[in-house]
């Protein structure tokens, strides 16, 4: 005859957020193995790996504008991974690099400390950092330091958005909202921390409450929806496929920003679940793809002289 262990229920509730929490990666995982189907992306030249920080993981990859006449704008891309997880070298998409840079911008992609080692409110920081470090070298990098939009995938949304709407964030490093002319959110769901974690389902809830806590008022403080009242850097482009909670939350951030009295814009494309979800950043960039010429209108008009 078997017998059979009652787990307490503190040791339950740890194997079931595992099991979750493996099946994410997992998924994730699979998501990211599909960037080889399709045609591949151009190589693009001249990349720097930077280091802006100490930690091992603060490092930047810096792509050059090509054929450049004088200072080009900046496009600077954070990715995604749940604030746990991700890199510039496998959450960036391959197409930006080559697309940005073949269009005259300069391309920068970063990575940033990671939870647990880190809290959210580092990464903003370290988005900040990464920010400062090239504006300091733009003489150097070929950088129009006048002309910056901010770009990030999933997390990296939201942090994009945080710095976008939260100016403590680039004062820490010695910036403010007016050197960003331009912020562009891509699919991500966190703007509104409270809400997401209540409306978000259950697969994400250990990823969220391990990176935003239980204080309501720690999760106001780092929800853009919440923080965006005005100053906020210039412009909002918030892009998103359709999953319910990306919807809703895209919805409210571009109606808090407005309110605000910051321009902003909204546009949605096909695409479902988190396959949805990944391929928009993979794909972006990629001129056959339909967010491709959306955002490079809205690059062009926010990044004018």
């Amino acid at each position: 005859m078997r017998t059979f262990a009652i787990l307490p229920a503190a040791g339950a509730a740890l194997i079931v957020a595992g099991l979750a929490d493996a099946r994410e990666g997992r998924l994730r995982d699979r998501l990211g193995a599909s960037r080889a189907d399709g045609p591949a992306a151009p190589a693009a030249a001249g990349k720097q790996t930077l280091a802006y920080g100490s930690d091992r993981l603060q490092q930047l990859d810096f792509y050059p504008a090509k054929n450049a006449r004088g200072p080009a704008p900046l496009v600077l891309f954070v990715h995604g991974g749940g604030w746990k997880r991700g890199s510039k070298d496998n959450a960036d998409g391959s197409w930006k690099a080559p697309h940005y840079t073949e269009a005259g911008y300069a391309y920068a992609s970063i990575n940033y400390r990671l939870v647990p080692d880190a809290t959210v409110e580092q990464q903003g920081a370290d988005v900040a950092a990464a920010l400062r470090f090239l504006i300091d070298r733009a003489g150097t990098l070929g950088i129009d330091r006048s002309r910056v939009v901010l770009m990030g995938h999933s997390a990296g949304a939201h942090l994009v958005a945080l710095v976008g709407t939260d100016e403590r964030y680039l004062k820490g490093a010695g910036l403010s909202l007016r050197d960003i002319d331009g912020v562009l959110p891509i699919d991500g769901a966190a703007y509104d921390v409270a809400r997401q974690m209540a409306d978000g389902g259950r697969m994400m809830q250990d990823t969220y409450v391990q990176a935003f806590g239980t204080d309501p008022s720690r999760q106001a403080a780092l929800s853009p929806t919440l923080q965006a009242q005005a100053p906020n850097a210039g412009a909002f482009l918030v892009i998103h496929v359709q999953r319910r909670d990306g919807v809703a939350q895209s919805k409210a951030l571009e109606e808090a920003l407005r309110a605000g009295g910051t321009p902003a814009e909204r546009r949605d494309f096909p695409g479902r679940g988190l396959t949805g979800h990944a391929e928009i950043n993979r794909q972006l960039g990629n001129p056959d793809y339909v967010a491709t010429p959306v955002v490079d209108a809205w690059l062009a008009r926010v990044l004018a002289r």
